[in-house]
């Protein structure tokens, strides 16, 4: 027996409380006041007219590692019309400077009850539903099939945890993985837990973050930048987590014998966090700079914190070294190919689990290294601070491997090609 029917009846029942939940994100700043309808599926924008490709992605992550394929789809079939869903701020904040514009809009996502995903998709009527890696809200999936919308699971992926999890409820992850069409995977491990678990043409088409372009940069940021550092070593801490800014402020402590002008350069994943890491920061008797402040980068400044958004680019470019953040926090760690991208050499935490491919890829020709610790971290920091040629070693190494996964987009482009012909073909017979 399906237990959809049972989460369907209790997400109804318990409207008043979603109306709480959203309410308390809200005051914490979690929410979009001025857009908060759209969470109740209630539109900000008109239907185009024409086919809709309808994309689907959690946050921040799976947001950026769709734009590739966006602006792929902008160029080379301008018949089709994109909407761009996602749930946080953050990642509304980014795609509304970085979707094509005229091609793509962004929405932010219903919450998964069934009243407000019937509002938004009676609205929208997308002719494609693309998800990406693994949001698997049940009403939202059981509305989209009962409207016979075509729906792909994009870039799949599970984590062991998720896996072993899900299939203790086989009576509810077998029914909605069956509503997908086609589910690509980013490995074939992957693949098969998505098999075992009841999808139906499963295909291993390799990771979507493996295609994305070099993250953009604002070359007059660069160069006042630039100007501000001159010679002076410095590393990157980046897209990092609750601990982890901490574990970059100790490391600094304990290089700062060997390199005294030594600067760390932080960017928190979520920069509403900046006030408390300046505060923990500061409590380590460093001298901190906020970035959101327009504080300027002295002569005594340990670590720059730059508690702002889209700018990552900007700080991989200015620092060659750079520790993904994510990977000590249980969190799965965030992508390390946009640090190979932009020539960094780069240090991973134990836990890579949401780019295990790419991970071990990068470690096998020595362009990441692995450091499971405060003390791992300063000495193979350390170590390529004072050696330059190791450090650009390094980093042509990681590129290598990143320039060798640009044929990932082709690939998935190819896969999803019968159903995007179809929209193209359909519109052409109703011009």
């Amino acid at each position: 027996m399906s237990l959809i029917p049972i989460y369907r009846g209790l997400t109804t029942m318990l409207g008043p409380a979603f109306k709480l939940y959203l309410g308390h994100r809200m005051a914490r700043g979690k929410e979009d006041a001025l857009r908060f309808p759209e969470r109740e599926g209630r539109p900000s924008h008109a239907r185009p007219a024409g086919p809709l490709v309808w994309i689907h992605a959690a946050s921040v992550g799976e947001a950026v590692s769709t734009l590739s394929l966006i602006d792929r789809l902008a160029a080379e079939r301008p018949a089709l019309n994109m909407l761009v869903t996602t749930g946080t701020v953050t990642s509304a904040r980014l795609l509304a400077t970085r979707l094509p514009t005229g091609h793509a809009r962004h929405q932010y996502a219903p919450v998964d009850r069934a009243l407000y995903v019937r509002r938004f998709l009676d609205h929208w009527k997308p002719d494609l539903a693309i998800w990406i890696e693994s949001e698997l809200w049940p009403n939202m999936i059981t509305e989209a099939r009962r409207r016979r919308i075509p729906m792909i699971l994009l870039n799949a992926r599970m984590s062991i945890t998720s896996f072993r999890r899900w299939r203790r409820f086989p009576a509810m992850i077998r029914p909605l993985l069956r509503g997908f069409d086609l589910c690509l995977t980013q490995d074939a491990l992957q693949a098969q837990r998505f098999q075992r678990l009841g999808a139906r043409h499963v295909l291993a088409a390799g990771d979507l973050k493996a295609a994305a372009a070099p993250l953009p940069v604002d070359e007059q940021n660069l160069r006042e930048l630039e100007g501000l550092i001159a010679t002076r070593p410095r590393w990157l801490a980046a897209s990092t987590h609750e601990g982890e800014e901490e574990m970059a402020g100790a490391a600094h402590l304990l290089l700062k014998e060997r390199f005294p002008h030594l600067l760390t350069i932080v960017v928190p994943r979520h920069p509403a966090r900046g006030t408390l890491i300046a505060r923990q920061l500061a409590e380590l008797g460093l001298s901190v700079k906020r970035r959101s402040r327009t504080e300027t980068i002295a002569r005594d400044t340990d670590v720059y914190l730059a508690d702002t958004l889209g700018e990552l680019g900007l700080f991989y470019r200015l620092s060659r070294i750079a520790f993904i953040g994510g990977s000590t926090s249980f969190l799965g760690g965030h992508n390390p190919l946009e640090a190979a991208l932009l020539d960094c050499a780069i240090l991973l935490g134990p836990d890579m689990a949401n780019a295990a491919a790419i991970s071990e890829a990068l470690s096998a020709v020595r362009g990441a290294e692995t450091v499971r610790n405060t003390r791992e971290l300063a000495d193979a920091l350390a170590r390529l601070l004072a050696d330059p040629d190791e450090c650009r070693r390094r980093a042509a190494a990681a590129a290598g491997i990143a320039a060798r996964q640009r044929h990932v987009l082709d690939s998935l482009l190819d896969r999803l090609a019968p159903w995007l012909d179809r929209l193209e073909t359909d519109a052409a017979l109703s011009a």
